[in-house]
């Protein structure tokens, strides 16, 4: 699709015309059969987001992401070569669970040079190759060469480390991601290595919390105390900058609130002694390099894109040189795993890690807030007391999104291919 700058006559979702302006359903989110639907049509079809190559700091490394939509775990390694490789954790002998370390059902990573199943004791390379088998004259006729693990298709972009499981994708990754968010290829995501991450289990359908990052519509009633004085009552309002759709992925854009250039008496005390806040470090780093892809609407006083990379893979790129990834996994119908993880540049001193760690806080408070509604959302849409819901023009990429998601199912089950 193309972009269109909000023109003074017009809205950004008549632009769109497919999409509608009609009220929209959420039965898709509270469905079980739908549900069962997606994991085949989406999570086993589309190129996923599982890490980024920081997972992987050194040939030997490895680590485990388990894909509960589409039921099956994934192993990533990185060889003795360097090169990156994803396989199914399963053992070609049973099918145990092979990388594992506490528990099973946990996730796991480390440095290793070869993967022996706890089961029977089959042994594994970093490039997948069977390369022991205990007691092996007492099977009939195996041949070890042909039974390396499942090998998964995988693909770097950027320093970020995609799946696909489909036995065929229908593309390539760069092709999936399209001109939009391929754009961003050359951004300096490798200068920004300082990380933190959160972790939670909600009660919600996945696409409930990613619809609550589409818009701003809700920023001033849910996130009041976080913003500026003018924001701080009942009929203030917020519009995002620019919106964007290419293919399955979005892009909202907007001026956000820098803090950074409010006076002393508009800030809580410890943003001013901090210098930080959601919006990050005040002071920017220096990235001697070119911040390629950012920004696509040119908005003049532009603080962050959110890029959403369908299906359930966010990254935030901020005005002061760092970024945010959100990841969306989801394990029922009506419950999901967030991740969160904030890259900055290494901090050169105590003041910079703190200011660090205080934008850290403060996000972590702003999704606190937002995966707040959650739980009332799923029940409210559960309760089925109305059948559609209208939706204003800032909420255009919800739109998409559920439009989006609807038409990968369609198409799954006209192929015929449901299980």
């Amino acid at each position: 699709m193309t972009s269109f700058p909000r023109p003074a006559e017009g809205t950004w979702t008549e632009h769109y015309p497919d999409l509608g302006t009609g009220p929209v359903s959420f039965e898709d989110s509270i469905s079980p059969r739908f549900y069962e639907l997606e994991r085949d049509a989406i999570f086993r079809q589309t190129w996923l987001s599982v890490g980024r190559v920081d997972d992987l700091p050194r040939n030997g490394a490895w680590f485990t992401k388990d894909i509960v939509a589409a039921r099956t775990s994934v192993l990533v390694t990185r060889d003795m070569d360097g090169a990156v490789h994803a396989f199914h954790n399963v053992c070609r002998h049973r099918g145990n669970k092979l990388v594992w370390s506490s528990k099973p059902t946990q996730e796991a990573c480390g440095v290793a040079r070869q993967f022996a199943c706890k089961y029977h004791g089959w042994r594994y390379g970093l490039d997948g190759g069977c390369v022991y088998v205990h007691q092996e004259e007492e099977f009939f006729g195996i041949d070890k060469s042909e039974l390396g693990l499942v090998p998964v298709h995988c693909e770097v972009w950027a320093g970020f480390i995609f799946v696909n499981l489909a036995e065929t994708p229908r593309q390539s990754l760069r092709e999936y991601l399209g001109p939009m968010v391929g754009a961003l290829e050359e951004y300096p995501f490798d200068a920004m290595t300082e990380r933190y991450t959160f972790r939670a289990e909600n009660n919600s359908n996945w696409k409930v919390f990613i619809d609550a990052f589409q818009e701003y519509y809700h920023v001033p009633p849910l996130h009041t105390q976080q913003l500026g004085p003018s924001y701080r009552n009942p009929e203030a309002t917020f519009e995002a900058a620019h919106y964007q759709l290419d293919g399955p992925h979005r892009v909202v854009s907007t001026s956000g609130s820098h803090k950074h250039l409010f006076p002393e008496e508009h800030l809580y005390p410890t943003e001013a002694l901090l210098r930080s806040g959601n919006m990050g470090p005040w002071e920017a780093p220096t990235i001697d390099r070119a911040l390629a892809g950012v920004n696509p609407g040119g908005v003049k006083r532009w603080g962050i894109d959110n890029f959403q990379i369908f299906p359930n893979f966010e990254l935030l790129i901020y005005e002061r040189n760092w970024y945010l990834t959100y990841r969306f996994w989801p394990t029922s119908y009506n419950t999901h795993v967030f991740e969160a993880d904030l890259w900055f540049t290494p901090a050169t001193t105590a003041r910079e890690r703190l200011a660090r760690e205080y934008a850290a806080i403060t996000v972590k408070e702003y999704a606190l807030q937002d995966a707040g509604t959650l739980d009332g959302t799923q029940l409210g849409l559960e309760s089925r007391a109305c059948a559609s819901f209208p939706l204003n023009d800032q909420e255009i990429l919800v739109r998409h999104f559920h439009k989006t998601v609807a038409d990968y199912v369609a198409a799954y089950e006209s192929a015929g291919t449901s299980r």
